[in-house]
């Protein structure tokens, strides 16, 4: 696997197939990015599970939070990892523990832990690095790309072609007047 570049069949198809993600290193605190990313997928219809020792059976964002991947009490599709990359490795144990497996390792915007990807690779797993999954759920639903984020086109002009109710521009910019 390229974790260099990844295609958007392949996180498209991460993001459809999961429905439970645990969300290591979620901050309490609103301002943090962690915080916002998992309300935003709670929002979207994840079912998402805090993990935050020091915040164990508190709730962020509304969500009741647990000390460890291993107490959350159901199986969990995805490992999302706000924690700085050497800590990943332990984080890819612990999943790796889970019975059954999760189905992917997701680290966030600059965590990036090449043996521990190789490590849940080898086990079955998917694995992202480098990228945040409310980013790449935006991008893909059409939620930020309509705005001129993504687009690699920034204007004031709306794009000619808009449909009804919330824009969803797929990624074939064929029909768009440049």
């Amino acid at each position: 696997m390229d974790h260099d570049h990844y295609a958007d069949a392949y996180i498209r198809s991460i993001l459809s197939e999961v429905k439970t993600i645990a969300i290591v290193g979620a901050s309490a605190n609103a301002a943090r990015p962690s915080f916002f990313v998992t309300k935003y997928l709670a929002e979207r219809g994840f079912k998402v599970f805090p993990v935050n020792p020091g915040q164990a059976g508190k709730e962020i964002a509304g969500l009741l939070t647990y000390a460890t991947l291993k107490d959350i009490p159901e199986p969990i599709d995805m490992v999302d990892i706000f924690r700085a990359s050497e800590h990943v490795p332990q984080v890819v144990d612990d999943a790796l523990a889970l019975s059954p497996l999760p189905k992917v390792i997701w680290m966030q915007l600059t965590v990036r832990n090449d043996e521990a990807a190789s490590k849940a690779e080898a086990a079955g797993l998917k694995v992202v690095m480098n990228r945040c999954p409310k980013i790449e759920y935006a991008r893909l639903s059409g939620e930020i790309g309509w705005t001129g984020v993504n687009s690699r086109t920034i204007s004031s002009k709306r794009p000619l072609r808009l449909g009804q109710g919330v824009q969803r521009l797929s990624l074939d910019r064929s029909g768009w007047k440049k």
